[in-house]
């Protein structure tokens, strides 16, 4: 089972955080006078305003396929009552099981498969494509992805150079989110570069709290720290080398990441309960212990993606004021932004499945849902405005921003076997590299030898 995408797709039951409170207003990132110009012209909008032109397809009825439960599911639900108000199609949300390939495979031996499904890595839209189930995006849907999309979203999307898949959600995973409380009485401000993000940690150690929660116990935050050092340390052309495994993990780029890594990792009082600690911590526990317990939580901040909002909401911590995040420090020349996300690709193609298709790449259908929360969209033409609170508004504002510098979490583009899968490959290795974070040589020839294995043949 993939994990890491289902992880935050189970707790992604997603309500709309805080509203707009005074706290959240002073979110760096977000001046209102940022939202005003972002949000003036003909794509702000109440779901009225159109910025796409979609066929008449009475009668027409399609199956769309994706694994969001909750309040996920119900949001995106009224992305497709929006598409059938405008065009007369009959659309079904059909919930499918993870992985969604194998879900996929079932329906389609069955003869049964849905018009179109939304999935959650690269690699699966690859599948796809080999499978023979995907089919080509026409030219309207292309159209609307030229001019929504910045050029790394569109070439994800694609296999062999022809465009399968439309980026519909994007989960921003280069965030640090922290215990204001804790950062006020410890004098730390928000770090930019990894070196301040240790003198924060210092800080609130002196104050007589731990710096981290590590969610050692899943593999796969394990991976997403490692991508964020990775990326920045190293840059993009070698984070897309590593990520093919045109270079070893023995590779010294590599070794420089892990050591780097072993500067938060290798001191047992940054992290809560230590490395012993660390590794029995599930990500969910990760999140809630960081903000409860009033000013003497078990630690003061906590690494992942958007989606830790969802778990925030479990605590009486709201986001904006008890919490607040900050962007993923500069280990390099530039800070990171790692992603992840989901693409509308289609199984049985029609004029109703490409119209659909076309819309979910447009901004009206990401404004609609964008304005529900728990939701980012990687399109870049959907008004900061639309998101519910400064919060989001600001994890927004960084994916954009990045432009074509993000790249996809790298261990969602590997084989399963590495890169996805409990117990095993670069969840293992990393799990282990975290119990012992001396043994940096020890951690990469363990890399190198599993990702031998699953890519074959080193290529």
């Amino acid at each position: 089972m993939h994990s890491k995408s289902s992880t935050f797709r189970a707790h992604r039951a997603v309500t709309a955080v805080a509203a707009l409170l005074a706290g959240a207003l002073a979110l760096s990132a977000c001046s209102s006078s940022d939202d005003d110009k972002e949000g003036t012209g003909e794509k702000t909008g109440a779901t009225t305003g159109s910025t796409v032109t979609l066929p008449k397809l009475d009668g027409a009825k399609l199956e769309v396929s994706a694994v969001w439960t909750g309040g996920e599911q119900a949001n995106f639900k009224k992305v497709l009552a929006e598409f059938e108000k405008r065009t007369g199609a009959s659309v079904t949300f059909v919930p499918a099981q993870d992985p969604i390939i194998n879900f996929l495979g079932s329906k389609i031996a069955g003869g049964q498969p849905p018009d179109v499904a939304l999935l959650p890595q690269p690699g699966a839209i690859k599948q796809a494509v080999q499978k023979g189930w995907a089919k080509p995006l026409g030219p309207e849907a292309v159209k609307e992805l030229a001019e929504n999309y910045s050029q790394g979203w569109q070439d994800i999307g694609k296999v062999d150079g022809k465009q399968y898949g439309a980026y519909y959600k994007a989960a921003n995973k280069s965030l640090i989110w922290y215990n204001t409380q804790v950062f006020e009485n410890a004098g730390a401000k928000e770090p930019k570069t990894w070196q301040e993000l240790l003198t924060a940690s210092q800080a609130v150690y002196d104050s007589g709290v731990t710096p981290f929660s590590v969610a050692g116990a899943d593999g796969w935050p394990l991976t997403d720290w490692f991508e964020n050092i990775y990326l920045s340390q190293a840059g993009p052309e070698k984070y897309d080398q590593l990520a093919q495994h045109k270079i070893k993990w023995t590779d010294p780029s590599v070794k420089r990441a892990l050591t780097t890594l072993a500067e938060l990792w290798g001191k047992k009082d940054y992290l809560a309960g230590g490395q012993k600690g660390a590794l029995q911590t599930e990500f969910p526990q990760s999140v809630t212990q960081t903000f409860t317990g009033g000013d003497q939580p078990k630690s003061a901040m906590v690494y992942e993606g958007d989606f830790v909002q969802v778990n925030i909401g479990e605590t009486k911590s709201e986001v904006g004021t008890d919490a607040k995040v900050f962007p993923f420090p500069a280990v390099g020349d530039s800070a990171p932004v790692v992603s992840g996300g989901d693409a509308a690709v289609i199984l049985k193609d029609s004029k109703a499945a490409q119209a659909l298709v076309t819309f979910l790449a447009s901004p009206d259908a990401a404004t609609i849902q964008a304005r529900l929360g728990g939701y980012l969209s990687p399109n870049k033409n959907v008004p900061l405005s639309a998101y519910p609170n400064a919060v989001q508004q600001k994890i927004a504002k960084a994916l954009i921003a990045a432009g074509d510098d993000f790249r996809f979490d790298m261990s969602d583009q590997a084989p399963q076997a590495f890169g996805g899968t409990p117990g095993k490959g670069e969840w293992k290795d990393l799990q282990d590299f975290l119990r012992n974070p001396d043994d940096v040589a020890g951690a990469q020839a363990k890399l190198e030898r599993d990702a031998a294995a699953a890519y074959g043949n080193g290529g």
